[in-house]
């Protein structure tokens, strides 16, 4: 094998590889010899078919077979011997004639073009001062926790009183019968269905209709279904609905005590109240290492500046200003960003690409230099997190992964880099600060 550095600019680099036929011709021959024995054809005893008509007959395919995998066994080694390390996959070009290949007549000869790393070295993570935000949950966060929780396990009770009648916020148990022109119609009726009026969850002006009405009493209502209503053949459509109202109840005040834990599956108020301070904590932790690792990236960043590989600089631009654009033709861009022009929107996205690149060079060099990897249990772990998300279709989601080497390469991004920033905060000097709860929060309210 022969290889030769054809050009050399900046980062990017263009290695020729050539491996003679001679080469080519004896793997060839070495894999004519071991398939010779086994091959079977008519007119032939089995395991004496000359070797010329094996060769005349399978040589073609056989070679074809050769030349690929010495593409893949040959393209490392000359990155290898040419002392380079790619910043991303090299894009290889076939420069020889492959018809006089395939025949054995002629040299198989590649280029490759790629980008290497930078040489660079990065900054010492024990130098690094970094402080590390801490907030532990207070009893006022504990109290409005247990309060946000019993408003979302909302009860009812039925509404006393010497005249009662329906009105926002109360629960109705009704029976409806819909129709159209005078005819019922498909999925427009239901037996004690509860609702609760204002909550909008029927059809526009349905629940509003509702209000006064007593026990017992029946009541004819008509709305219009929405143009866009999901089903076609009632979309914008004018119908009626026979309405029987069986029950009225009122919002119960909830009591936040033993009673209450068991109704949500808890021994004891004391143990509901130990399960949240633990949820608040960790939602605090994770809120503190964001803060934490921001910090770290705006140093690494900072202190790290060298030639970025353009290409990759560009691929990692081209990913962000597809969101954008999406974003802006469908009117979700940020306020900020609302009326800047596009000429001013790319050259923020591109500085921001270009952190991105920066900061996943230094942090997969640091890795490198500290022998951090990821395991494949780490990694399966991951996916199998990932595909709880989806109940009922894990066995689908974790054969996307297997089937698919580069998504389980992007989700092995992240774990590497998580194991990266731990390492740092372990060799930096940390300080832990005491923050308030809004300024721990505020910036990820933010955005």
């Amino acid at each position: 094998m022969q290889v030769v550095e054809k050009s050399a600019e900046g980062l990017s680099r263009v290695i020729a590889v050539t491996i003679p036929v001679a080469e080519l011709n004896e793997k060839l021959d070495a894999k004519l010899k071991e398939v010779a024995p086994q091959m079977k054809l008519k007119g032939f005893r089995p395991g004496k078919v000359p070797m010329s008509h094996v060769k005349k007959t399978f040589g073609r395919d056989l070679m074809g077979e050769i030349i690929n995998n010495t593409l893949n066994e040959t393209s490392q080694k000359a990155l290898e011997e040419a002392n380079v390390r790619p910043a991303a996959p090299a894009e290889m070009t076939l420069t020889s004639d492959m018809d006089k290949v395939i025949k054995g007549e002629g040299d198989l000869a590649y280029e490759m073009a790629l980008e290497v790393m930078p040489d660079f070295t990065p900054v010492d993570p024990s130098t690094l001062k970094l402080d590390r935000p801490v907030y532990e949950a207070s009893d006022a966060d504990l109290d409005e926790a247990l309060t946000e929780l019993a408003g979302q396990a909302k009860s009812y009770e039925d509404k006393t009183g010497k005249s009662v009648k329906a009105a926002e916020g109360d629960q109705l148990t009704i029976d409806f019968l819909g129709k159209l022109d005078g005819e019922p119609f498909e999925g427009g009726a239901a037996e004690d269905a509860d609702l609760v009026i204002g909550s909008g969850r029927f059809i526009p002006g349905f629940e509003e209709q509702l209000t006064g009405t007593k026990v017992g009493e029946e009541k004819t209502i008509e709305v219009t279904f929405p143009a866009d209503y999901q089903a076609a053949h009632l979309a914008g459509k004018l119908a009626t609905f026979d309405v029987k109202v069986k029950a009225i109840k009122a919002e119960a005040e909830a009591k936040v005590d033993d009673d209450f834990a068991k109704r949500i599956g808890l021994e004891s108020l004391d143990k509901l109240k130990e399960l949240l301070r633990e949820n608040l904590n960790q939602q605090y932790s994770r809120a503190a290492r964001f803060k934490l690792k921001r910090a770290l990236l705006d140093q690494l960043d900072t202190s790290n500046q060298f030639p970025l590989p353009p290409k990759m600089v560009e691929a990692e631009f081209a990913g962000i200003w597809q969101q954008v654009d999406a974003d802006k033709q469908a009117g979700r861009l940020a306020p900020e960003d609302a009326d800047k022009s596009e000429e001013d929107l790319k050259a923020e996205y591109r500085k921001i690409a270009e952190r991105r690149v920066r900061l996943g060079l230094v942090l997969a060099e640091i890795g490198r230099a500290n022998d951090v990897g990821v395991s494949d249990q780490e990694l399966n772990n991951a996916i199998m997190a990932e595909a709880r998300n989806y109940p009922g279709q894990e066995r689908q989601v974790l054969d996307f992964y297997r089937q698919n080497p580069n998504a389980a390469a992007q989700m092995r991004a992240p774990i590497y880099e998580e194991k990266v920033c731990d390492l740092i905060f372990d060799k930096a000097e940390v300080t832990d600060t005491p923050i308030s709860k809004e300024d721990l929060l505020k910036d990820e309210d933010e955005g």
